[in-house]
C-alpha cells in the first residue's frame, strides 16, 4: 500500500477544486489477476490507523464536491484488468472497481456484449457506478449487475452481493445508504448474447430518426450517445463538472399536474413508484438560471442540470450556487432539488 501525506485533490476531482487530503491511502495492484498482491494491501489498511480519523473511499472524483481540505484519510483502489465468460445464455464481464465505466461500456462494443451501450461516455469508474447506480439513457447499472464483490471497512470480511442484495434504487444502492462502510473491489456484469437496442429514452429515439437511423447497431448506439452527451457537457480539459449536479425530483400527481397547468410546455413527466419524475434540468431552466454564474461556479449554458468550474472556483462557490438554484426551484414550483453529487 502506498501512502502520500498532505495530499493534493485537484487531480482527484473533476471540479478540479483545490485542496487537500491528509492522508491518501492507495491500494496497490490490479485487482483481478493479481488478487493476492491486492488483498495484501488490504491488509495492510487494516494495520494502518485509518480508522481513528474520518475516511472515504474515493474513486475518479467524478461526483464529488470538495469544500474544504479532508482531515483524515481517503482510500482509493488501483489499476484494474477484467475477464470474460459465458454461460451460454448470457455474456460475462468481471472488471475491477477502478476501471473507467465508459472503458467498459468500449469493450462490451469491441466483444460484442449487448445491453451497457447506452451508457456510453458516462464519467467515473465503475465501483462508483455501482455506488450511485448511475443511468443514461434508459439504462441504469443495476441492469447490468450480477455480483458485487466488497470489503467490509468495519472489520475487513469479503462479501459477494447479489443484485438484489444491493438494494438498488433511483441513483442510490445499499453502499451509498452506508458510506464509508464497503470498499468495492470487482464488479461482475451480465449482458444479452443478442443485440436489442433500448430506445426508451425519447430524445435518442429522435436523434436517430433524424438520422435516419432505422436499425441502429450497437456500435451506432454508441457513437450517437457519445455525440449526444458531449453536445451538451462541458469537455473535462476545458472544464470541471461533476456532471449532473442534482437528481430528477419525484413529486405527487397534484403537483405534478399543478405545473403542468402553470407551464404547458414543461416536458413530459415518467411514473415513479407512487409519484412522478420531473426534469430537474427543465426546472433550473424555467427558474432562469441557465448559463447563470456566482462567484466562479456557472451552470452550463447547453445543460441546465450541469454545474461547473469557470476558473479555480472553490467548493463553497459550487455549494453556494447549488443552494441559490434550490431556493429559486423551491419557490417558483414548490419541488426540491436533491444534489446527485456528494458534498464533503
Amino acid at each position: 500500500m502506498e501512502i502520500y501525506d498532505n495530499h493534493s485533490l485537484k487531480g482527484l476531482n473533476t471540479f478540479g477544486i483545490d485542496a487537500r487530503a491528509r492522508r491518501l491511502l492507495f491500494l496497490r495492484g490490479s485487482t483481478l489477476d493479481e488478487p493476492s498482491r491486492f488483498m495484501n494491501d488490504v491488509d495492510e489498511l487494516f494495520k494502518s490507523d485509518f480508522r481513528k480519523a474520518p475516511y472515504m473511499v474515493i474513486g475518479e472524483g467524478s461526483n464529488i464536491v470538495f469544500t474544504k481540505d479532508y482531515e483524515g484519510s481517503l482510500i482509493k483502489v488501483g489499476e484494474a484488468v477484467f475477464y470474460g465468460d459465458d454461460d451460454g445464455r448470457y455474456k460475462y464481464l468481471t472488471v475491477g472497481a477502478s476501471m473507467l465505466t465508459d472503458e467498459v461500456v468500449r469493450l462490451s462494443v469491441d466483444y460484442r456484449y449487448y445491453g451497457m451501450e447506452n451508457l456510453s461516455a458516462v464519467p467515473g469508474n465503475i465501483g462508483a457506478a455501482v455506488v450511485q447506480n448511475v443511468g443514461a439513457y434508459g439504462v441504469e447499472i443495476k441492469d447490468l449487475v450480477e455480483t458485487v464483490d466488497a470489503i467490509d471497512l468495519l472489520n475487513g470480511d469479503r462479501h459477494a452481493f447479489t443484485c438484489e442484495e444491493c438494494l438498488f434504487g433511483y441513483r442510490t444502492s445499499l453502499f451509498k445508504q452506508q458510506p464509508g462502510r464497503w470498499l468495492i473491489w470487482r464488479v461482475k456484469l451480465r449482458f444479452n448474447s443478442d443485440f436489442r437496442p433500448n430506445l426508451s429514452y425519447k430524445a435518442l429515439a429522435d436523434e436517430l430518426q433524424r438520422r435516419g437511423i432505422v436499425r441502429p447497431s450497437q456500435r451506432q448506439m454508441r457513437d450517437v450517445i457519445t455525440e449526444l452527451r458531449w453536445s451538451k457537457l462541458p469537455r473535462p480539459e476545458e472544464y470541471g463538472s461533476a456532471g449532473s449536479f442534482f437528481k430528477n425530483p419525484v413529486v405527487d400527481e397534484d403537483t405534478c399536474l399543478r405545473i403542468k397547468a402553470a407551464c404547458p410546455d414543461m416536458p413530459q413527466a415518467h411514473k415513479a413508484g407512487d409519484g412522478y419524475k420531473l426534469s430537474a434540468g427543465w426546472l433550473i431552466d424555467k427558474a432562469g438560471w441557465k448559463g447563470k454564474t456566482l462567484g466562479r461556479a456557472g451552470v452550463w449554458p447547453k445543460q441546465a442540470l450541469v454545474l461547473y468550474n469557470t476558473g479555480s472556483c472553490t467548493g463553497a462557490e459550487v455549494v453556494a450556487l447549488a443552494q441559490a438554484i434550490q431556493k429559486d426551484v423551491q419557490q417558483q414550483f414548490g419541488v426540491a432539488l436533491e444534489p446527485e453529487a456528494i458534498i464533503v
